[in-house]
């Protein structure tokens, strides 16, 4: 299992930066967290910082994972943008400045162990799984099976009386205009006429 963790636009050039990324490449992260303490130099914080970013993305996604067998399998310093400055010389010259950046990126690893205490909940992915959408001819397969479970369950009675509520509605004239005028309820209020036109 593998945890990743990038800082971006880091003030320091890359190569003072690969000089102490290459001080914890390969070791157990408690020991490289203890030798960045330790080193002399200001972007050591940055890189602690990124290091316990990297350990708490591997428990966030995993969870049950053992902090102290995790290692800094790669520890990388890419090169960013330049800033470009100048610096005012004698007669009227001016010295360009480069102010370069760079992106820390430290990728730890580790085994899953399943005796370790988690110390709270995996993170979701997010990842939903996909709707199965029926084909026409599985529904039409499906229709005869549906048809004969609900006569298994409906008891006897049920089944001779829905035939006969159908051929009474069959058997029944449709209303009249008037009649069905009759039936519809009056509304409150103010009726709208018609205008003729």
């Amino acid at each position: 299992m593998e945890a990743k963790a990038i800082a971006r636009y880091v003030r320091v050039t890359p190569r003072k930066a690969d000089q102490v990324l290459q001080l914890i490449r390969g070791k157990r992260v408690d020991v490289a967290a203890e030798i960045l303490d330790f080193t002399p130099k200001h972007v050591a914080k940055v890189i602690g910082k990124v290091v316990k970013s990297a350990v708490a993305n591997a428990v966030a996604i995993e969870g049950k994972i053992n902090v102290e067998e995790l290692r800094v399998k790669m520890a990388v310093a890419g090169a960013g943008p330049t800033m470009k400055r100048f610096l005012p010389r004698a007669q009227g010259r001016a010295t360009p400045l480069l102010k370069r950046t760079c992106h820390i990126t430290i990728i730890v690893e580790g085994d899953v162990s399943e005796h370790a205490h988690a110390p709270h909940r995996a993170r979701r992915t997010g990842k939903v799984a996909p709707e199965t959408v029926p084909s026409p001819a599985a529904e039409t397969a499906a229709k005869p099976e549906r048809a004969a479970r609900a006569e298994a369950k409906a008891p006897k009675g049920a089944k001779a009386a829905k035939p006969k509520a159908k051929a009474e509605k069959a058997a029944k004239p449709p209303k009249s205009k008037s009649e069905s005028a009759k039936a519809a309820p009056k509304t409150k209020g103010r009726a709208t006429k018609k205008r003729e036109g």
